[in-house]
């Protein structure tokens, strides 16, 4: 086993700065019609206020985060601003990486252009996973609503202390360190050249009115949010019955195009009938199923592993892969292409499991295990459990053992909105 504990040289990586430029507002014609009188027409401009907010200090548009090193082992360094509408429109918010230079080799300088295949989702998974130091970027939800409503801006920065190869920690330890001298030497021979920071990160935050567009977010149906269901009348409920469930909102971002959206029955419950007896093993997933929406009247699909790592990851901060002796390292960034897919083999290749923060995701935690319908390896199943009261953990369980079988609800969004 190899130690946890080796030293390394705190090699100076100059500083990270993340730039966040021209947050905006988009001032073209904001009016609203406030009522009409005779043959006049009055019209109010409605006010546009979006505020930055970092530790309880008010920011300007522009915002720096600056480090003077990191290095293997390094506690992972976190940045949230809080961002408050405090005007009376609602607002759409969004961001995006214009350029990433990292030291100064070519291929690792990204200039954002959509015209091309160098686009900001892809420098953002780059920096999350290509490296051995992980950089991750979380925007909370991408819309605010008039008059107080809240969201976060969050940056990690992390290196894990064995971050599965010495031979590339060390490679861009002394890769740094020679580009620190090399622009330290540009320095003497010309006293007003300014030194580059090792790393340099530029993104622009945007705000912009909320137009209901079809990818807009939905602001009815919030990751997490809760939803009482009667899944005998296929509509909302008011009081939970063995018909009518809590559930819970688990599309990460449910856009205003969706017909429906996916919840997740609180799995602290078994949701078995009376008359049902089953052992609960991993085999018997796809019969537990059926016989548990039996008598539902709503559409109905098995969870996956998918399902509970796109969720958790947006974490990036706490929700970790952890691996026997190998560091915890921040699951980041999932969204592009083919990554979640690269992350699971991650985890079952090192018999690693994901653990997350209760209290972030409580809609997730369960005293007692529940299956995902997605196979670990030959003996193994993906499953879901709380194992104290800060974390739970998705993990492999053996498929002869006896967890909850938990169906996720496609429930028609006009159908709610018709029984509100």
């Amino acid at each position: 086993m190899k130690s946890r504990y080796r030293v390394y040289w705190k090699v100076n990586l100059a500083s990270i700065f993340f730039i966040v430029l021209s947050f905006v507002s988009v001032t073209l014609a904001w009016f609203a019609y406030s009522g009409l009188s005779n043959l006049s027409t009055e019209m109010g401009v409605k006010a546009w206020n979006i505020e930055l907010n970092k530790n309880g200090e008010q920011l300007s548009s522009d915002m720096v985060i600056s480090l003077t090193e990191i290095y293997p082992g390094m506690e992972t360094i976190t940045e949230i601003v809080n961002i408050r509408n405090l005007g009376d429109s609602d607002a759409q918010i969004k961001y995006s990486i214009v350029s990433a230079r990292i030291l100064d080799n070519p291929d690792d300088n990204f200039v954002v252009n959509e015209t091309t295949t160098i686009k900001s989702e892809y420098v953002e998974d780059v920096l999350s996973h290509n490296y051995p130091f992980h950089i991750n970027i979380n925007l909370s939800k991408k819309y605010l609503l008039a008059k107080g409503d809240e969201a976060s801006f969050e940056v990690s920065i992390s290196w894990p202390l064995d971050s599965e190869s010495d031979e590339i920690d060390s490679l861009w330890g002394n890769a740094a360190y020679q580009f620190q001298k090399e622009e330290e030497e540009k320095k003497k021979e010309d006293e007003n050249y300014q030194i580059r920071p090792a790393i340099q990160i530029v993104l622009v935050l945007t705000a912009e009115q909320y137009v209901k567009t079809d990818t807009a977010s939905d602001p009815n149906y919030n990751l997490g949010d809760m939803i009482l269901f009667d899944v005998e009348n296929n509509q909302r409920c008011e009081e939970v019955s063995t018909t009518c469930l809590e559930t819970y909102v688990i599309d990460v971002d449910n856009v205003m195009s969706n017909e429906v959206v996916s919840l997740l029955p609180n799995p602290n419950k078994p949701y078995y009938n009376d008359n049902e007896v089953y052992n609960g093993y991993y085999d018997e997933y796809q019969t537990i199923f059926e016989g548990v929406t039996s008598d539902w009247n709503v559409e109905t699909r098995a969870l996956t592993v998918e399902d509970i790592l796109r969720i958790i990851s947006r974490d990036i901060i706490n929700s970790v892969l952890v691996r026997e002796s190998i560091s915890d390292r921040i699951i980041g960034n999932l969204n592009y292409e083919n990554r979640i897919v690269t992350e699971l083999e991650r985890a079952t290749n090192k018999n690693g499991y994901y653990r997350f923060v209760n209290e972030n995701f409580n809609y997730l935690s369960s005293i007692g295990c529940y299956w995902t319908s997605s196979e670990y390896d030959d003996i193994n199943a993906f499953a879901v459990k709380q194992i104290s009261e800060t974390y739970s953990k998705l993990y492999d369980e053996k498929k002869d053992s006896i967890c909850n079988v938990i169906p996720v609800i496609l429930a028609n969004k006009a159908d709610l909105e018709n029984t509100q």
